[in-house]
């Protein structure tokens, strides 16, 4: 089952879902500023992606540049920051099985297919 995590605030997640619904596979959609991560579901989609916690940061959002820029963070405390930020959260993310990609842009997700 493809999960698309999806902000429909958000142009390019929007994008990510409408890619998603034109391949006619069953997929759902976790709207997850509505339902935010878990510590270990953030950690999990983290090492599916296989990049570092500060890949998936959206360092120009002013959450970030206020609060931690320029500080030098552990993983632990970057995951911490988007555990009580998800707004940092780059998006849309798209996970199918073991696989995730950041689907920016859209034609990401035929990484994952």
């Amino acid at each position: 089952m493809i999960t698309i995590y999806h902000n429909p605030r958000c142009t390019k997640s929007r994008e990510g879902l409408c890619e998603i619904e034109n391949l006619n596979q069953p997929f759902e959609i976790r709207k997850y500023l509505d339902e935010p991560f878990t510590k270990l579901e953030l950690e999990d989609i983290i090492k599916k992606l296989n990049i570092k916690p500060i890949e998936l940061i959206r360092t120009k959002e002013s959450i970030w540049i206020e609060n931690y820029k320029g500080k030098d963070l552990s993983d632990a405390q970057i995951i911490e920051a988007m555990l009580e930020n998800p707004k940092l959260i780059e998006r849309p993310i798209i996970v199918n099985g073991d696989k995730a990609v950041i689907a920016r842009p859209k034609e990401k997700i035929n990484e994952i297919l």
